[in-house]
């Protein structure tokens, strides 16, 4: 009969670790999109194909990113200043949004199906590697003792 033991594995005591791997993940799932995006994108609609995947990367992946980055930096704060930072840049990002996709409307060096399809897609696939990270990440609910701690109470 064989020993069963168990390590449990190493963990972090920052509260931001989960944030940060997620964002990691994010941006890796964003350039595994953006790089298979333009080449499926060029294959179909050659080099316009591949100025609208890598807009809608851009677009899809920065607009996703910027929200995990703006809870990063404001995770120290106080709650309502946090939340004022947030509504900021939820704003800034979407005037930002509107802007990009008015000064593109009038052009013609992309196409405009394939932007489309990959800013959904990225959404999904950046949204999904931050959810795998923040998940995969251990980080104890609760501060443990340190050494010198044990046996004072």
């Amino acid at each position: 009969m064989g020993c069963v033991t168990s390590t449990p594995a190493p963990f972090s005591t920052d509260p931001t670790a989960a944030l940060r791997r997620g964002i990691r993940y994010g941006v890796l799932g964003l350039l595994v999109l953006a790089v298979g995006g333009a080449i499926v994108a060029s294959l179909f609609a050659g080099t316009a194909g591949l100025w609208g995947a890598l807009i809608g990367a851009a677009v899809g992946g920065g607009f996703i990113l910027c929200t995990a980055l703006a809870v990063l930096l404001t995770a120290k704060l106080p709650a309502v200043t946090a939340g004022a930072v947030l509504l900021g840049s939820w704003l800034l990002k979407m005037i930002l949004a509107i802007v990009v996709l008015a000064l593109l409307d009038p052009l013609d060096f992309y196409n405009r199906e394939a932007m489309v399809i990959v800013i959904v897609m990225s959404l999904v696939v950046v949204l999904g590697a931050e959810t795998y990270g923040v998940v995969q990440t251990r980080v104890p609910y609760v501060t443990p003792e340190a050494e010198g701690d044990r046996g004072t109470n």
